[in-house]
């Protein structure tokens, strides 16, 4: 599925996740239907036509729950294909090459994900974990860059707390990965702006995607970040998300729910003296660059 030019993106999202099982709560199983489904009617209001959707297979992908929204509210979102981080594992992934790995995500964006009608269309979310890349990670980093080389398809990564975010892009560069086509998740988690610069002077793209999450680090800050990205001339290559995992996320369990985005923190981007054209590039123009 291709997204579509039309309306702005939220670049790393889950409309269906479950890690209930590893984290020992049932908050962190997201399948309440018809609330994300009113959701995403909410988006569409507002000119959010596509979501990346960034759960693969063992962060409980279900790629039938994703066809029925689409379905139901027009919304256009592109699913991924890949592995998670250290902890989120199949035991057989252990055994796996690289090789082996990627010809599993290259059958899922040739062939299309089993049981449905839909194609993965990023490779994703490939991850490391907090101030450590391990090896059984650094293998399915290997595995994405031969899933890319071979169908084009951009690498969308996890960034534990901010953290590894130049070894992962080290280490994508030694495989010969084209770095327009790959972005850089979670970078908005703490104050690092010398790691963010040196990440964009690298050439790839980076995701301000934890909006809304203050627990972990407030928004204030991040509109400061975005403030001297933008006093650089850097927003170019920033996009923009929630990273919405959990029930108690969505406006009908008491959270800030998707819309937060658009509703709260782009007014607030606007009054930090951010432009309505940075705005549109960072949630347009730079994700149908990244994700044609």
């Amino acid at each position: 599925m291709l997204i579509d030019a039309d309306g702005y993106t939220y670049c790393h999202e889950h409309l269906h996740i479950d890690l209930s099982a590893q984290k020992g709560d049932i908050d962190c199983r997201l399948d309440q239907y018809a609330l994300i489904k009113a959701e995403m009617d909410a988006l569409v209001e507002r000119g959010v036509f596509n979501i990346i959707e960034v759960t693969n297979s063992f962060m409980g992908r279900n790629p039938q729950f994703i066809e029925s929204l689409i379905s139901d509210t027009g919304i256009n979102i592109l699913l991924a294909t890949g592995y998670y981080i250290e902890g989120f594992f199949p035991p057989a992934l252990y055994t796996k090459t690289a090789r082996d790995i990627s010809q599993e995500m290259i059958r899922e964006i040739v062939v299309g994900i089993e049981g449905s009608s839909l194609k993965a269309s990023v490779i994703g979310e490939v991850g490391s974990s907090e101030n450590a890349f391990t090896d059984a990670e650094q293998k399915v980093f290997e595995a994405a860059a031969m899933a890319h080389y071979e169908t084009g398809r951009p690498i969308s990564t996890h960034q534990s707390m901010s953290t590894m975010g130049k070894q992962q892009i080290e280490l994508l560069q030694r495989f010969g990965v084209d770095m327009e086509r790959v972005t850089v998740g979670h970078c908005d988690l703490k104050d690092n702006l010398d790691d963010i610069l040196w990440l964009l002077d690298q050439g790839c793209h980076i995701q301000f995607d934890t909006i809304g999450k203050n627990s972990y680090y407030p928004d204030s800050r991040r509109i400061d970040m975005l403030k001297a990205l933008s006093e650089r001339g850097r927003l170019d290559q920033v996009m923009l998300s929630m990273d919405i995992t959990r029930r108690s996320h969505l406006k009908q369990n008491g959270g800030l729910g998707f819309c937060y985005l658009m509703d709260k923190f782009v007014p607030q981007l606007l009054a930090s003296g951010i432009s309505q054209a940075e705005i549109d590039m960072m949630l347009k123009h730079t994700p149908y660059k990244v994700f044609q």
